[in-house]
């Protein structure tokens, strides 16, 4: 059969062709005669070699004729008598003949570039105007294809999102899913979109800025590492609390008279529980009430919480009567 094409490239002889590109890539960039320059003359034998089984074996017809008759059969030669001749032949004739491309031209055409050397594969053309791969060009192939680099890949800048949480959320922790569609490369590098599924534990007593990063999970691009998806937490305004570090600030409006004879404060906490605080303290606007234990987790210790402050907003009477204010008087000179 002469050569062995499919030992050639170290695949199976049922290879599929996303397994015959794979091999083809990572071959041909190990044997590039511009990653061989101490061994160019192996190295071009044995990039000219792989070139040559990638390109029968990925192209059907070449391939149906290699498995029948081997190499011989490729170039046209007599087949075994009684086979019938060639595919597509006269009795005992051939109709197709086998013209093998140049290694350079099957490289180009499979990884994109229309001349990539220029005049040819080993440097400038007469006029010196020919394109050679620079090093950081070409490093970015060997990454891709699973070899190693002197200068590591360039990673893509971090994409920020906010994630909006209410304070009930941020309260008792909560799970979200975020729907993603991102570019991924198949074999080919040709980018295709897909969806995922992102889970977003939120833990008890996070605060507004924690980031929640899902490593390289940006678009693919060739020779970049695909930039991180970072989402920030964002805490919603709510109706009742305000947070302040670990505490929670509630304010409740009473009366001047409540203010100053006692008060008895109802608070419906982030968790649906009702507690009730007494309140045996004359009331001055700048007064707090402190309920230890009552505030938002600590997120290092969840089972420990801040405080809960109750600030008052004392509604004062728009107007007195005389006797009002006669009685006021008296009460307050005579303590």
């Amino acid at each position: 059969m002469g050569v062995d094409y499919y030992k050639v490239l170290q695949v199976d002889r049922s290879a599929k062709d996303e397994d015959l590109k794979k091999a083809y890539r990572k071959l041909a960039m190990k044997w590039h005669p511009d990653k061989n320059p101490n061994n160019k003359k192996e190295a071009e034998a044995k990039f000219k070699q792989i070139s040559e089984a990638y390109d029968v074996l990925s192209d059907p017809q070449k391939r149906a004729i290699y498995d029948q008759y081997g190499e011989e059969g490729l170039n046209s030669q007599p087949p075994p008598p009684g086979s019938g001749g060639f595919p597509g032949g006269s009795d005992g004739g051939a109709s197709f003949r086998f013209n093998g491309r140049s290694a350079d031209d099957i490289f180009s055409e499979f990884f994109g570039f229309s001349r990539p050397f220029g005049g040819d594969s080993r440097g400038a053309g007469p006029s010196g105007g020919g394109f050679r791969f620079a090093e950081d060009v070409f490093s970015s192939y060997r990454t891709a294809a699973g070899e190693t680099s002197n200068a590591p890949p360039r990673k893509a800048a971090p994409i920020e999102r906010q994630l909006p949480c209410s304070l009930e959320d941020l309260y008792k922790g909560i799970t979200k899913k975020m729907k993603i569609s991102r570019d991924v490369l198949d074999s080919s590098w040709r980018p295709t979109t897909v969806e995922e599924i992102l889970t977003i534990e939120i833990k008890p007593g996070w605060k507004k800025g924690t980031k929640i990063t899902f490593p390289e999970k940006g678009n693919e691009q060739r020779g970049i590492i695909p930039s991180d998806l970072v989402f920030i937490v964002d805490e919603k305004p709510h109706a009742v609390f305000k947070r302040d570090g670990n505490d929670l600030v509630i304010t409740q409006k009473i009366p001047l008279v409540e203010a100053l004879t006692g008060y008895t404060a109802q608070v419906t906490t982030l968790d649906g529980r009702t507690i009730t605080v007494p309140v045996n303290n004359v009331i001055s606007p700048s007064y707090e009430e402190v309920v230890k234990g009552e505030g938002m987790p600590i997120p290092k210790d969840p089972t420990k919480k801040g405080n809960l402050r109750i600030k008052f907003n004392i509604k004062f009477p728009s107007r007195l009567t005389t006797e009002q204010k006669s009685g006021i008087k008296r009460m307050f000179s005579s303590s």
